[in-house]
């Protein structure tokens, strides 16, 4: 009979009686699960996030243990006792800055920087948009977050999820989980956000502007472009150098011509693969004393406002260097949006609208440019707050 209350006493059944928190945690990544199957939001990402956060907050399973990596730092001695679960070593791959660097090479080989570098006028289009990232800062302090939060809050606005999720890790792992929610969440509601900020800010006249064809790029300037970024980045900031050339070196790669089978392999397996490990062991972070707190709530709202702000600065951006160009060079500002980098998603957003107003305008070709500019754009950004706060 003690054998048998033992037993039942390292049940689920009765574990959860000291911490039904858990329950409201779990019954949350239900609605992950649902937004990321159902309703398509993400689904690469947000569906193994949600099981993660889900496994994580199973009462007893013990896969994984905040306590390791508290304080900023690994406790490389529990992990010695193999006390540690599948998700704490998972993890590890988030921590030490590996998954997010991974998947920038798969960015990079399936990435074109060609119409960035026919028009590199949309590289400031590119930069504009990261306003969001800085003013969400901004706002993130005078809301009560340290430094190191409100920077882990502001990459938000820049739309890529890696990038949020590298940032993060560094200078805030506690709020590793509702961001990496808010971030990958508000991706998916791209066409959803944008397109009512976008006609606020312009007028139809503006909305019908059709732009000169591209003009076309030679293989050297493919070639030598991930080479020059990637030392200009590292000379100017050092701390973004892992990701931007993570991004370049897989560009390389597709530009190349000569590793076929790796850029292959980059854009398919190995993003395939470490989607699911940064997945699950990013939605392992989300228990419930890390998620269940007001400061969640002003996360989701900031995250909005990172991406509502960087949609603004791209379109009047774009508006104010019309006032300098000629009639036949003019921008059209539905473009300045696509540089919150969601790529692709954010250039399809940006053409879509533009056909809306004349049908037989075609603007996703020159998005591209402030669209993979803002990739850039939003790791430059990330190694300013790593500079700043790590």
């Amino acid at each position: 009979m003690e054998a048998v209350i033992n037993f039942l006493s390292q049940s689920g059944f009765s574990l959860i009686v000291n911490s039904p928190m858990n329950l409201v945690m779990i019954a949350i990544s239900f609605v992950l699960l649902y937004l990321a199957i159902v309703k398509q939001f993400e689904p690469l990402l947000l569906l193994p996030i949600a099981f993660g956060m889900f496994l994580t907050n199973l009462p007893g399973a013990g896969m994984y243990h905040a306590e390791f990596f508290s304080g900023g730092h690994i406790d490389w001695a529990a992990f010695g006792e193999g006390n540690a679960g599948l998700l704490d070593i998972l993890y590890l791959g988030v921590k030490l800055g590996i998954y997010p660097s991974l998947i920038f090479i798969g960015v990079g080989a399936m990435t074109d920087f060609g119409p960035l570098i026919a028009n590199p006028k949309s590289l400031l289009l590119g930069a504009a948009a990261q306003l969001g990232i800085f003013l969400t800062f901004m706002g993130a302090r005078y809301l009560g977050f340290t430094g190191a939060e409100a920077g882990s809050i502001g990459i938000i606005g820049g739309a890529d999820g890696p990038t949020a999720i590298y940032v993060t890790s560094k200078l805030s792992p506690h709020l590793l989980g509702p961001i990496a929610v808010a971030a990958y969440s508000y991706m998916a509601l791209v066409p959803v956000i944008q397109p009512p900020i976008m006609k606020l800010l312009t007028t139809e006249e503006e909305r019908k502007i059709k732009m000169r064809q591209l003009r076309t790029v030679t293989k050297t300037e493919k070639l030598l472009f991930p080479v020059l970024v990637s030392a200009l980045v590292a000379f100017i900031v050092p701390s973004a150098a892992p990701l931007v050339g993570s991004l370049m070196l897989g560009n390389l790669m597709r530009e190349s011509g000569v590793t076929e089978r790796l850029s292959k392999t980059v854009q398919n397996e190995l993003m395939n693969i470490v989607t699911v490990f940064l997945g699950v062991s990013v939605g392992a972070t989300a228990t419930a004393a890390n998620f269940l707190n007001l400061g969640t709530l002003k996360i989701i709202v900031l995250g909005v406002c990172a991406f509502g702000v960087g949609t603004a600065g791209g379109v009047l951006l774009a508006k104010f260097m019309n006032l300098f160009v000629s009639k036949e060079n003019r921008i059209n500002p539905l473009i300045g949006s696509a540089g919150v980098s969601a790529v692709p998603m954010a250039a399809r957003v940006s053409q879509v609208e533009g056909q809306k107003a004349d049908p037989s305008n075609f603007l996703l070709m020159h998005a591209m440019g402030p669209n993979v500019a803002g990739v850039i754009g939003s790791a430059v950004a990330a190694g300013v707050l790593l500079a700043l706060f790590l």
